[in-house]
């Protein structure tokens, strides 16, 4: 059974940073794409960015530059470092793998 267990979520002040963590186990990971998505209240699950199987990397125009996303495949785990994060950046950011998501983790923009 496959699982995604995010972490690393907290309040952070403006211009600040955290680093997101992704936990997957069972039959998944090094062959496969996997993205982070956010979801705001009230507003439709975004996609972010996605990490290929190679370590290609594509991002959102809302967060190429600030955010990096990095993936460790002994570990089966893939990260989002978020830097200058901003208010509008508050969302539960979801890990996602093909066909399986995370439960998501808050993170929340807040001087």
């Amino acid at each position: 059974q496959v699982q995604l267990v995010e972490s690393g979520g907290g309040l952070v002040h403006p211009g600040g940073s955290l680093r997101l963590a992704c936990a997957a186990s069972g039959n998944i990971f090094a062959n496969d794409a996997m993205d982070w998505y956010r979801q705001a209240p009230g507003k439709p699950r975004e996609w972010l960015a996605t990490i290929t199987s190679s370590g290609s990397t594509f991002y959102a125009v809302p967060v190429k530059g600030r955010f990096t996303i990095s993936r460790d495949n002994a570990q089966n785990k893939m990260f989002l470092q978020m830097n200058s994060l901003q208010p509008e950046d508050t969302a539960v950011y979801y890990c996602h793998a093909p066909d399986h998501w995370g439960q998501g983790t808050q993170v929340t923009v807040s001087s």
